[in-house]
């Protein structure tokens, strides 16, 4: 699970915001104003019939700041992305 759906900064994140796109998402926001520092992400590809999958997780950030369910706030009622 992406470390963001808990961090401060969820809906200003430039990294963030390119997640969603990734995963063909709503955006938060569609004007992110904070750069995160060193994200690290991983990449899990899939091989589903004649399809790949890619699935975008944020496992690490220098800039994460603990706000927890942050993203459950933003989204009330919605599942958090996994």
């Amino acid at each position: 699970m992406c470390i963001c759906v808990n961090c401060r900064y969820v809906d200003r994140c430039i990294t963030y915001h390119e997640v969603e796109h990734q995963h063909q998402q709503p955006h938060l926001t569609e004007s992110p104003d904070f750069e995160a520092v060193e994200p690290t992400i991983n990449v899990n590809i899939r091989h589903h019939d004649q399809e790949i999958e890619m699935e975008w997780d944020v496992v690490g950030c220098e800039s994460f700041t603990a706000d927890q369910g942050k993203w459950s706030r933003l989204r009330p009622g919605e599942l958090v992305p996994t």
